[in-house]
C-alpha cells in the first residue's frame, strides 16, 4: 500500500498562474495538497473497498446520465480528507475522507459534489478558460515590457517611471488570476446544487454532504479571515454554506439514514484501513480489545498479521470467517496472511474460496495466481496463466498482474510471453524504456506477425508523451 510521491518544484513567476489554476482543479474545499501525476500517487487498491465505493456512486452517476462512462473511485494514500477529478473517468478520494467520514452518507455526498464537477463539464470549461488566460496573461506582459521600456526612454532610468512599467507588469495578471478563482468559485456552488439535486433523485439525504463540508468550513474560517476573499479558490465559508444549507435542508429526504447493512460495511471499510495503514498501538487504541465488534475484530486481526505473530492473526481471522463464512474478504485476508508469511501453497484454498465468492475481484485473482506461482510448481503455473490473462484484460494499469504472469511463463519455460508480460509490467509502470527493451528481446522470439510480435512490436513503436519516460 506504499508507492512514490514526487513533489512539485516551486514553480517560476511565469508558471504561477497555471499552477494556481492547477491547485484549483484538484483542491476541494480549500484544502492543500500536493500535484502528483497519476503515476506517482500513491494509489490504494483493495477489492472489498472499491466495490463499497462503486456501490455508493452507481445511483448518482445513473441520475447524473454518467452511468455509460464508466467513471470509478482511485483511492489515494493520503491522510488529509480531499476528493477531486481531473478528468471525466475519475474521481480521487483521500484514504483520510474514507477513515474520518462517520457515515456512508458524508461520503456519499462528497462524491456527488464531485459528479457534479463531471457533470457541469467544469474541467472541459476550466482548461478553456486557463487557455484564454494564458493567452492574456502573455498579451498583458508584452503590454507590461512595452510600457517599461517606453517610460524608461522618456523618463531616463532615475526618473522612476519604470516602476509604472513594472506595476503595469503584474497589474493585469493579477486581474487575470482573480477573474479566474472567480469563475472557479462559481464552479464549487454549481457542483454543491449538482449534488444535491443528485442525491434528491436517488432519495438520498445531502445531510452528510452539508455536515462534511460545514466541518471544513469551521476549520479555515479562522484562516480565511484576514485573506482576500478575492483570492479564494473556493466560496468563503460562511457565504457557501449558508448557499448549501439553504438548498441541502429544503430536501424531502434530509433526516433520511443510511440503512443499517450499508453502515456496517462502512464501519468495515473504516477497521480495514485502520488495520493496514496505522500503528498497532493507534489500532489498539482506536479497537481496544473490550470492543467485541466485527469492525473492531476485523482492525485488530490485520493489525496482528502485519505486526504480530502470524498464528495468533490466522486465529483471529478463523474466528471472522466463522462468524461471516460467506464473506469474501475475510477468505482474502488468510490468504493474503498466509501467503505474505511465507505460506503461498497454503494460501491457495483461502484464495480460491474468496474467489469463487467475489468471482468479478480482479484483484483477488491476481492474489491468486500470485499464489500459485510462489509455490514453484509448473502445474501450479499453468493454473495462474489463464487466471492472470483474464485478470490483466480487466485491469490493464495492474503491473502486478503482468509481473506475476511473467513469472508463470517463465515456470512454463515459455520465453517469449514471460518476456512479453515483463514489458507490459514495465509499461503499466510507466517505465517505458526497460518495456520497450523488454518487447523489443519478446519479438526475436515470436514468429513475425503472431499475436504476440504484434503485442511486443506496439509497445517498441510507443512514443511516451515529453517527460513520461520513467527509469525504475
Amino acid at each position: 500500500m506504499s508507492a512514490r510521491v514526487n513533489r512539485l518544484r516551486r514553480p517560476t513567476p511565469a508558471l504561477r498562474l497555471v499552477a494556481i489554476v492547477v491547485s484549483i482543479a484538484l483542491a476541494l474545499a480549500g484544502m492543500p495538497m500536493r500535484v502528483q501525476a497519476q503515476a506517482n500517487l500513491p494509489l490504494i487498491r483493495d477489492a472489498e473497498i472499491e466495490q463499497l465505493l462503486r456501490e455508493y456512486t452507481a445511483p448518482v452517476l445513473r441520475v447524473a446520465g454518467l452511468a455509460q462512462q464508466n467513471v470509478h473511485v482511485v483511492i489515494i494514500n493520503e491522510r488529509a480528507f480531499n476528493a477531486f477529478v481531473v478528468d471525466g473517468k475519475r474521481i480521487f478520494i483521500n484514504v483520510g475522507a474514507l477513515m474520518d467520514a462517520k457515515t456512508p452518507n458524508e461520503i456519499i455526498g462528497v462524491l456527488a459534489h464531485e459528479t457534479g464537477h463531471i457533470a457541469g463539464g467544469h474541467l472541459t470549461r476550466l482548461r478553456e478558460e486557463l487557455a484564454h488566460a494564458q493567452t492574456a496573461t502573455i498579451i498583458a506582459m508584452l503590454i507590461g515590457v512595452g510600457a517599461a521600456i517606453a517610460s524608461s526612454r522618456a523618463g531616463g532610468a532615475n526618473s522612476g517611471a519604470g516602476s509604472i512599467g513594472g506595476a503595469a507588469l503584474t497589474a493585469p495578471q493579477s486581474i487575470i488570476e482573480r477573474n479566474l478563482l472567480s469563475y472557479v468559485r462559481a464552479q464549487e456552488e454549481q457542483a454543491d446544487k449538482a449534488g444535491v439535486k443528485f442525491l434528491t433523485m436517488t432519495q438520498q439525504s445531502p445531510k452528510g454532504m452539508y455536515d462534511t463540508f460545514k466541518r471544513f468550513a469551521d476549520k479555515i474560517e479562522f484562516q480565511t479571515k484576514y485573506i482576500d476573499p478575492y483570492l479564494q479558490t473556493h466560496p468563503m465559508p460562511k457565504e457557501r454554506m449558508e448557499a448549501l444549507a439553504e438548498i441541502a435542508k429544503s430536501s424531502p429526504y434530509w433526516d433520511k439514514k443510511d440503512p443499517p447493512e450499508l453502515q456496517a460495511r462502512h464501519d468495515m471499510m473504516r477497521a480495514k484501513l485502520s488495520g493496514f495503514l496505522e500503528r498497532p498501538d493507534t489500532v489498539a487504541h482506536r479497537y481496544p480489545a473490550s470492543d467485541t465488534s466485527l469492525p473492531a475484530r476485523y482492525a485488530r486481526a490485520i493489525s496482528a498479521y502485519r505486526y504480530g505473530d502470524i498464528h495468533s492473526a490466522l486465529s483471529q481471522i478463523d474466528a471472522l470467517i466463522h462468524a461471516q463464512p460467506n464473506n469474501p474478504y475475510f477468505h482474502e485476508l488468510k490468504g493474503q496472511a498466509l501467503l505474505e508469511g511465507g505460506h503461498p501453497a497454503e494460501a491457495v484454498a483461502p484464495l480460491r474460496r474468496a474467489g469463487a465468492l467475489a468471482p468479478n475481484a480482479m484483484l483477488i485473482r491476481i492474489m491468486l495466481g500470485q499464489a500459485l506461482v510462489a509455490t514453484n510448481q509448473v502445474k501450479d503455473a499453468e493454473e495462474a496463466i489463464p487466471l492472470l490473462r483474464t485478470a490483466v484484460i480487466r485491469e490493464p494499469e495492474m503491473a502486478d498482474g503482468y509481473s506475476q504472469l511473467a513469472m508463470a511463463y517463465g515456470r512454463k519455460g515459455d520465453l517469449a510471453e514471460a518476456d512479453l508480460a515483463a514489458a507490459q509490467a514495465a509499461f503499466a509502470s510507466g517505465d517505458y524504456r526497460t518495456a520497450r527493451d523488454l518487447a523489443t528481446r519478446a519479438k526475436t522470439r515470436f514468429p513475425t506477425g503472431s499475436p504476440g510480435w504484434v503485442r511486443a512490436d506496439d509497445i517498441v513503436t510507443y512514443k511516451p508523451p515529453p517527460g513520461a519516460t520513467r527509469h525504475n
